[in-house]
């Protein structure tokens, strides 16, 4: 796998295989159903607040939606935040050393990605028991005769959104291990 590194915004350019053109179409696929969802939401509140000022109330499910949506969102745009390397933390360290010593920069970051796969994977093997509990109990959020709707769809897209973002932390950690070990 050969890289080139781009002109002004940093990103790159690979020769990719299918496998990693596939995973990066699954990744960009979810950020965009993301971004849609962002939308979405913004187009629910715009209308609750008209309700509430056009009707003096709010309307059904508006706010436990939201609440939902808001984590899908995070979850579905993870992983593409962690491959575009957005993902908010201290380079106080890895930065430094990684200009000054390439392979050990690499070995830090590997364990930076490792230790993120393991946190985001536990929260997706969290989920999964959620997940099951709401489909065997049927939940649901909303108010019955006003409107309703079942939990375990957002659940399914938080859980999915959650390991492919524990993937993509594992394939950087990959990356990052071949860099350690000289075999760029």
């Amino acid at each position: 796998m050969r890289s080139e590194t781009d002109s002004e915004d940093g990103a790159e350019l690979r020769h990719r295989s299918a496998p990693e053109r596939i995973w990066a179409l699954v990744v960009d696929a979810l950020a965009a159903l993301g971004t849609f969802l962002i939308a979405g939401l913004m187009l629910l509140i715009c209308a609750d607040i008209v309700a509430r000022n056009g009707m003096g109330s709010s309307l059904p499910l508006i706010s436990e939606l939201g609440a939902l949506l808001l984590v899908m969102i995070v979850c579905l745009q993870l992983a593409a935040t962690i491959r575009a390397d957005r993902l908010a933390r201290a380079g106080l360290f890895i930065t430094p050393v990684s200009a000054s010593r390439p392979r050990t920069g690499a070995a830090f970051e590997a364990a930076f990605c490792l230790v993120g796969a393991l946190m985001v994977g536990m929260m997706a093997w969290a989920t999964l028991d959620v997940l099951a509990a709401d489909w065997e109990r049927g939940e649901f959020i909303g108010t019955p005769g006003l409107g309703t709707l079942p939990t375990w769809p957002f659940r399914l897209l938080i859980l999915i959104g959650l390991t492919v973002a524990a993937v993509e932390f594992l394939v950087r950690a990959l990356r990052s291990l071949r860099l350690a070990a000289g075999a760029a």
